[in-house]
């Protein structure tokens, strides 16, 4: 085997379509678009899930629960997760510094799995009734911001 003896496996290697290139070509005159319509117009193209007036997948498959719009989804942090914090005071920046939150803007809630050992004054913005009665149990504060 030589480069100059190198080719492309068989069948691999496809010519490209030809539109619009004379009748002879099979892909002449109206270049594989059909007579009329919108689909034959030049700049036409459809947006996504149109199924040409057949009714639509989404519009097809049923529908089921309720979503509600007003929930409010929290960062949760348990107990134990709170011994990676350095300082006795903590707020959402000390748990995003620690690794234990992604996202600064987004809600926290405290809950109660695991132990704590030393006081603490955490601020956020829900704590679990077991978590807020471990914190105060080994003498630190619970504050709701």
């Amino acid at each position: 085997m030589e480069l100059h003896n190198l080719r492309p496996a068989k069948g691999s290697k496809k010519n490209r379509r030809r539109v619009g290139r004379g009748t002879g070509s099979g892909m002449g005159k109206t270049s594989g678009r059909g007579e009329n319509g919108q689909g034959s117009r030049s700049g036409w193209s459809s947006r996504p899930g149109r199924e040409g007036g057949q009714m639509p997948l989404y519009r097809r498959i049923p529908k089921r629960g309720f979503f509600n719009i007003f929930r409010v989804s929290y960062q949760v942090v348990n107990l134990t997760d709170l011994q990676r914090c350095e300082s006795s005071e903590i707020t959402r920046e000390s748990l995003r510094a620690a690794g234990l939150i992604k996202k600064i803007k987004e809600p926290v809630k405290i809950l109660g799995n695991g132990k704590i050992e030393k006081a603490l004054t955490i601020r956020v913005q829900a704590f679990s009734k077991s978590a807020k009665e471990k914190i105060e149990k080994a003498g630190g504060k619970a504050e709701v911001v």
